[in-house]
């Protein structure tokens, strides 16, 4: 029997330290709430919502060889997932988030992701040296690259041989880092996942609606766009096919590794054998249930 080969996710994998007021705040309020520390990341928030759905996930990341890098492996071997690639360093700390959420949104963050940065050649190494492919035999199947990944890394990405038969998708990190996509915008088999005002950044314009960004995005070159806009309707574009549902109408609890939610789900469903609509609506409606309940992964 052909075993079905794992989804890499490659990119961050760190503690995230989440603080949650149950009121609208605002910058500089001081209130009660709770805090959180549980194990996040774009690649881990990924990999976590992938085991939901009993995906095979293995990781490509960076962790220090200390106590907060020892748990994190720990709790990823407890989900089942492979980790025998994840580069462990003695020189670099385990990388940390860090966010504050209101009722009204995120209300500021800071992502700590600098061992990622600096050990991103060895993190993606597997795929290089054979282990897991190279430039003669590249690997075959779902490639998770995401946006804390340096610049220079993903550029590398898009370009190399290596890299040419995999099945790639792309999560931005965050508004801040979705540039780093750019050199996919011509991409023949990337699918990119973002919010409207990550595909505005990668686009260098201000389209009003995420039909607008998907479409706008395929015409560009990119294989296929996936565009949410929170509670307003999110499209899927791909070549002259245009997809466009809206999510519904929860009362949102919680926001940090939404998107990442979605775009696992959205992976599922079509993994599954479900596509277009009722995947996107698949989707649509995991990333409903997430956010308007506070149960970690």
């Amino acid at each position: 029997m052909k075993t079905t080969p794992p989804i890499l996710c490659v990119g961050s994998v760190l503690w995230d330290i989440i603080g949650r007021t149950p009121r609208k705040m605002a910058a500089g309020e001081d209130v009660s709430g709770r805090i959180l520390r549980i194990p996040g990341g774009v690649a881990m928030n990924i990999a976590m919502a992938l085991r939901m759905h009993d995906l095979p996930v293995s990781l490509l990341s960076a962790l220090g060889d200390d106590a907060a890098g020892r748990e994190l492996l720990l709790n990823c071997a407890a989900r089942g997932m492979e980790t025998q690639y994840v580069t462990v360093s003695p020189e670099h700390p385990t990388d940390q988030y860090m966010a504050i959420e209101g009722t009204n949104g995120l209300i500021a963050a800071i992502a700590d992701a600098h061992s990622l940065e600096e050990l991103a050649g060895q993190v993606i190494s597997p795929l290089q040296d054979g282990r897991l492919g190279c430039a003669q035999t590249p690997y075959i199947g779902m490639v998770i690259f995401e946006g804390n990944l340096p610049q220079k890394t993903l550029t590398h990405i898009a370009r190399a041989p290596e890299f040419s038969a995999a099945d790639i998708c792309l999560a931005p990190a965050s508004p801040g880092k979705a540039e780093r996509l750019s050199p996919f915008l011509q991409h023949s088999h990337a699918t990119a996942y973002l919010n409207l005002i990550e595909a505005n950044i990668l686009l260098g314009e201000n389209l009003g609606t995420s039909t607008k960004a998907a479409t706008q995005l395929t015409k560009h070159g990119l294989y296929r766009a996936v565009v949410t806009d929170g509670p307003k309707p999110a499209a899927i574009s791909q070549g002259s096919t245009v997809i466009t549902l809206s999510p519904r109408d929860v009362q949102v609890l919680r926001v940090t590794g939404a998107g990442d939610v979605f775009m696992a789900s959205h992976i599922a469903a079509e993994v599954k054998g479900l596509r277009d609509a009722p995947a996107l609506q698949f989707a649509l409606d995991t990333t409903a249930k997430y956010i308007s309940t506070e149960t970690p992964l």
